[in-house]
């Protein structure tokens, strides 16, 4: 029983990690109002490079970066189109998503199916990770997994929270115009906020193929990018809590893998759909049960809504 424990809790942490780490991204976005319906499509992209990456120049870090740099690039040609041209952001979204799904299959063609060659090891923390259940689960995961949880979300939420640049960002989500109108530079913030949720989205897709699954397939990002909007949505639009909701949801997907590897009497698609059945409850239930939560929950003012200085 305690090996199973460990098991699914091991396993929540590290699939968690994927879903936290796009979250996060997508908080950065549209908390300066612009909703990055691509997230699928930049993980997709991310995973394939970081695998075609790390086949070439054996090495994980080089893969991440590489994942990152191309998640971004992404992601900036969606702040060109939605910030730039202002163009509809959500028709904008699901282009990327499915250029980004679509040239990833292209791509990913060769190496498709292949063991990735490099990846991320797991690293034992010292005492910790000789703790019954938590220990083995928690403090004998890869290094990514300890910045995901334990310093990202902090280091987002101190920027955005206590410093200036991180005011200015939410001041261009809630109302772009009063921003503009004090020479805070709109277009700017929200191209760079885009870019930044479209480095961590690739850094995601990599953390998927060369931590969680070391192997890359088309398909295999599996509507995690979807999930990870919808977390922020259940998360109100704050960091720490899109970390939180992306552990919570890898626990979820975790209880599906083990139904299906223990033989649980239940249909294997049913148990393939408790994240997407999670995610829907997780916005709706709370919301019924608690109708407060509207206000905690609500969406920056202007998210969505494309800016135009008038009048200049």
């Amino acid at each position: 029983m305690i090996e199973l424990l460990t098991g699914l809790l091991g396993h929540a942490v590290l699939s968690g990690s994927v879903l936290a780490l796009a979250a996060l991204g997508e908080v950065i976005a549209e908390r300066s109002g612009v909703t990055n319906l691509g997230v699928e499509g930049l993980m997709s992209l991310g995973a394939v490079v970081a695998v075609m990456t790390v086949a070439a120049i054996p090495h994980p870090w080089v893969g991440l970066l590489m994942a990152g740099l191309v998640g971004g690039l992404g992601a900036g040609v969606l702040a060109l189109a939605s910030v730039v041209l202002r163009a509809n952001q959500v028709l904008c979204g699901v282009a990327v998503t499915f250029l980004g799904l679509g040239l990833s299959a292209t791509i990913g063609r060769p190496v498709a199916g292949m063991p990735v060659p490099v990846i991320f090891e797991p690293v034992s923390v010292p005492m910790l990770s000789s703790i019954p259940v938590i220990g083995p689960a928690v403090f004998a995961q890869n290094i990514l997994v300890y910045f995901i949880y334990l310093l990202l979300p902090l280091i987002v939420h101190f920027w955005l929270f206590r410093t200036r640049y991180g005011l200015d960002l939410r001041a261009v989500g809630e109302n772009p115009a009063a921003a503009d109108a004090v020479g805070v530079p709109v277009t700017k913030l929200r191209v760079m906020a885009v870019m930044i949720g479209g480095i961590l989205a690739g850094f995601a897709g990599a953390d998927l193929t060369l931590a969680v699954v070391p192997v890359w397939s088309d398909g295999m990002i599996a509507g995690r990018g979807w999930i990870a909007v919808a977390l922020v949505i259940f998360a109100g639009y704050r960091p720490v809590w899109a970390v939180a909701s992306g552990l919570l949801f890898g626990l979820v997907t975790a209880i599906g893998f083990m139904g299906q590897a223990r033989g649980w009497p239940v249909a294997p698609a049913v148990l393939n759909t408790l994240p997407y059945l999670g995610t829907i409850g997780c916005i709706i239930v709370p919301i019924l049960a608690f109708p407060r939560l509207r206000r905690a929950m609500a969406a920056p003012a202007a998210l969505a809504t494309p800016y135009h200085r008038t009048g200049r």
